[in-house]
């Protein structure tokens, strides 16, 4: 049997991680796509040559990616963004592709990535979940979580797609806004993919 590959995404605050986290309960192996990035900028010698090539030497310090240097050089410059995506993106979901493949026995696996559509990653899937919240609880969220102000949070979440946009990429969608119950949605869209 086939193993289905599910991408799971949602903007900032949306609450995919949780949703990620259901599905690890049931036994489903999922991929961080953030944190394998964080790793692959650090590790992949095909990122950190590319990523010098375009951003010069100074953005690595002590052999790890300097983080906070990137994040200056990308945000608010689009194409700055574009080029830094185009060289960690296609690393990434190469990195999926392994990881997914060395799981084959399972029926299911999952990736949990914010910018799943953005990046292309839906061409890798089977099926994709997009996460839903209404704005000011996602601003809320993230403000207790990351200690962010509501504007910093509204400016990251205007660099990603809107839920509409993703909600009508997405195969299934997901409403966590505190009054539907997530378990109930998750076990849902497994039902509808495993048979269950």
């Amino acid at each position: 049997m086939k193993t289905i590959r599910l991408g799971v995404t949602g903007g900032i605050g949306s609450g995919k991680s949780v949703v990620c986290n259901l599905l690890r309960l049931y036994g489903i192996p999922v991929f961080d796509a953030d944190r394998e990035a964080k790793n692959l900028n650090d590790s992949s010698p095909v990122i950190r040559e590319k990523l010098i090539g375009c951003f010069g030497p100074d953005l690595y310090r002590n052999d790890r990616l300097d983080r906070k240097m990137l994040a200056e050089l990308i945000f608010n410059n689009e194409e700055n963004l574009r080029m830094a995506n185009a060289i960690i993106h296609p690393e990434l979901a190469r990195a999926f592709g392994e990881w997914a493949a060395e799981r084959n026995g399972h029926p299911l696996v999952a990736i949990d990535a914010a910018l799943l559509f953005e990046a292309g990653f839906q061409s890798m899937l089977d099926r994709t979940v997009t996460v839903v919240a209404p704005l000011e609880t996602r601003i809320e969220r993230v403000v207790k979580r990351d200690n962010l102000s509501p504007d910093q949070i509204t400016a990251r979440a205007n660099c990603q797609l809107s839920d509409e946009r993703k909600a009508e990429l997405a195969d299934f969608v997901i409403l966590n806004d505190g009054r539907h119950s997530l378990l109930e949605q998750v076990d849902e869209i497994l039902r509808t993919l495993l048979g269950r």
